[in-house]
């Protein structure tokens, strides 16, 4: 059993050591709370329950504590995919959401398991998923000033290997911040959420770099066909050097092979498998 857990990139993790250290810490007790559920739930509830943890931190940029669009409005995004079935459901753009990959694991056993904008929140409605408004102050005052660095850029996300082997990927967003309202991350499509029986993985970075290398699922075809991971990712993460694609992964096998690689400093991440490794 293992898992392993990001908290997208952060350009301040180099000047502000406070911030670094809170964000380190939520994410070394998110990953061991995630691994304490990982000893009896299957890896698709795992990667669910730890996504939910992460984006109900408001240090990270996802759920609770989202990027602002231009319109003044905070769209959600996420999906989540598992290995054992091969299914995929995500929503994208939904609004008034505490939890969209929880949204997610509903669809997971629809015909109709990708829902965008008014219907995935309709849908969310209708099974029971109340208001809830995820801006913060920070965010408000980051739009109110127009930011273009803002300093919790990213996604969060979740790969787990449970007791059977099976294999689960999880990721959520809250966007990039100020971008046209309507614009579609790579958290709830298979470049930035894959896996399959041989591999998971979770991409974080600039969507659109993400979904021109179709980085998730290149790398897990890769490993399907015999590369291991490690190998798999750089590989993949290499092919974004020609447009600077600005990217970063973590992912585990099912072997048990964990890895973790980013084109651009600084991604954070953890790592649990009884003992955690954070880094920053």
């Amino acid at each position: 059993m293992k898992l392993i857990i990001h908290g997208g990139f952060f350009s301040e993790s180099q000047t502000n050591q406070e911030i670094k250290k809170a964000k380190q810490d939520a994410l070394a007790e998110i990953a061991k709370a995630g691994y304490k559920y990982l000893q009896s739930h299957t890896a698709v509830e795992t990667a669910v329950y730890t996504v939910g943890l992460l984006e109900d931190c408001d240090l990270f940029n996802a759920g609770t504590g989202s990027q602002i669009q231009s319109d003044g409005k905070i769209r959600l995004s996420a999906s989540l995919m598992d290995g054992k079935t091969m299914r995929f459901s995500g929503v994208i753009n939904i609004e008034d959401i505490k939890n969209p990959i929880c949204v997610a694991e509903k669809l997971l056993n629809y015909e109709d398991r990708v829902l965008s904008g008014k219907g995935a929140k309709e849908f969310a409605r209708e099974n029971g998923f109340g208001y809830y408004n995820p801006e913060t102050p920070q965010r408000r005052k980051e739009y109110e000033k127009k930011l273009s660095d803002s300093i919790r850029l990213g996604t969060v996300g979740c790969v787990a290997l449970d007791l059977y082997g099976n294999l689960a990927a999880a990721t959520s967003t809250g966007g990039k911040g100020f971008e046209i309202p309507g614009r579609v991350s790579d958290s709830a499509t298979t470049a930035g959420n894959y896996a399959n029986a041989f591999a998971g993985i979770s991409c974080t970075g600039v969507g659109e770099d993400i979904v021109s290398g179709a980085l998730a699922s290149n790398i897990v075809t890769r490993v399907t066909d015999g590369m291991p991971l490690a190998l798999a990712s750089g590989k993949s993460l290499n092919e974004l050097k020609p447009f600077d694609g600005f990217a970063g992964i973590i992912g585990l096998s099912a072997t048990g092979e964990a890895y973790h690689a980013d084109t651009h400093p600084y991604m954070v991440w953890a790592l649990c498998d009884g003992e955690v490794e954070v880094f920053a």
